[in-house]
C-alpha cells in the first residue's frame, strides 16, 4: 500500500497521541504525522493546508470525541461545511472511548467514515487502512 500524504491525530491526551504516533511510524503509514489537541486546532491545520500553493490535506484524521474547546462532534459539524474538495481528500475516523448513546446517535448524521474504540492497535489501524485506502 502506498504511504498516505499525512495523518492528523486529534486528541487532547498527549499519551494517546504519543502511542498512536509511534504505531503510525512503526508501520510506516506516512512520513507526516500532524497533531491537534482539539477540533479548533484540527480545523486550523486543514485551513493551513488549503492555503498552500499545492494543497495537501491529511489523507486520514483520527478524531477523539471528548476534548475541550471544540470536541469531535463540533469538529465534524464544522468539517461538513468545508468545500467538497477538502472533504473528499480526507477520511475521518472517530477514535474514542465514548459509549454515550447521544454521541453515537449524533455521529450517524455526521461525515465520519467509521468509528473505532481506543486504544488504536495494529489490527484496528490495518482494518481502517484496508477499508479506506
Amino acid at each position: 500500500m502506498p504511504k498516505l500524504s499525512s495523518v492528523l491525530l486529534v486528541d487532547d491526551d498527549p499519551t494517546n497521541n504519543f502511542l498512536n504516533e509511534r504505531l503510525l511510524k512503526r508501520l510506516a503509514v506516512t512520513d507526516q504525522i500532524l497533531v491537534a489537541e482539539n477540533g479548533q486546532e484540527a480545523l486550523a491545520v486543514i485551513q493551513e493546508a488549503s492555503t498552500a500553493a499545492k494543497p495537501a490535506y491529511p489523507a486520514l484524521i483520527l478524531l477523539d470525541i471528548q476534548m475541550p474547546i471544540m470536541n469531535g462532534i463540533e469538529f465534524l459539524q464544522a468539517y461538513q461545511e468545508l468545500p467538497p474538495d477538502q472533504r473528499r481528500a480526507t477520511t475521518v475516523v472517530v477514535l474514542t472511548t465514548s459509549m454515550d448513546p447521544r454521541d453515537l446517535t449524533r455521529l450517524e448524521t455526521l461525515p465520519a467514515a467509521g468509528r473505532i474504540t481506543k486504544p488504536l492497535t495494529l489490527e484496528k489501524l490495518d482494518a481502517v487502512l484496508q477499508q479506506h485506502f
